[in-house]
């Protein structure tokens, strides 16, 4: 009985010393990395970036540009940004991309190219610059031929009309 005893007490002691094994990483577990003495707080599925310049802005996106999981167009596209819509750049990492998150020093949810977005106060002049300006009339190059007649040309064309 006594064998019996101390074979199961040296079980459960053995068994009480394991410990449950860490829960598996999945692209969702949140990882923390620290780059040039910047922590950052992004999703196991977004790449760290190499470098990283802190910025801490907000901006609003030119176009519809789509998120990525690295800063370059080699990662997959986590979503895409609202036109027109305001976000928070936390900084620029490696290629001059753009390190973006929902709210200021928020969870960095993935990398834009520079030219996605502008930086918010901006935005009005850089929409304004941005439409295309009408032509201005083409001014005419006319001479005299012989008389009251004369030829005339635009200066886009080489076509010459004779009045």
């Amino acid at each position: 009985m006594n064998k019996s005893l101390v074979l199961v007490l040296l079980a459960v002691l053995s068994l009480a010393a394991c410990k449950a094994p860490p829960p598996p990483v999945t692209d969702d577990t949140l990882v923390t990395s620290e780059v040039n003495g910047v922590q950052l707080v992004h999703r196991h599925a977004v790449a760290a970036p190499g470098e990283f310049t802190p910025v801490n802005e907000s901006y609003r996106a030119l176009y519809a540009a789509s998120v990525m999981t690295t800063p370059d167009y080699g990662g997959k596209v986590v979503r895409y940004l609202d036109n027109a819509k305001p976000f928070e750049v936390l900084g620029r990492v490696e290629h001059s991309w753009l390190a973006v998150a929902d709210e200021p020093n928020g969870q960095l949810i993935g990398y834009i190219p520079p030219k996605a977005g502008v930086e918010s106060s901006r935005y009005d002049a850089t929409i304004r610059s941005d439409r295309p300006r009408p032509r201005r009339n083409s001014k005419q190059v006319c001479v005299a031929v012989g008389g009251a007649s004369k030829a005339c040309r635009t200066n886009d064309t080489a076509t010459w009309i004779l009045d």
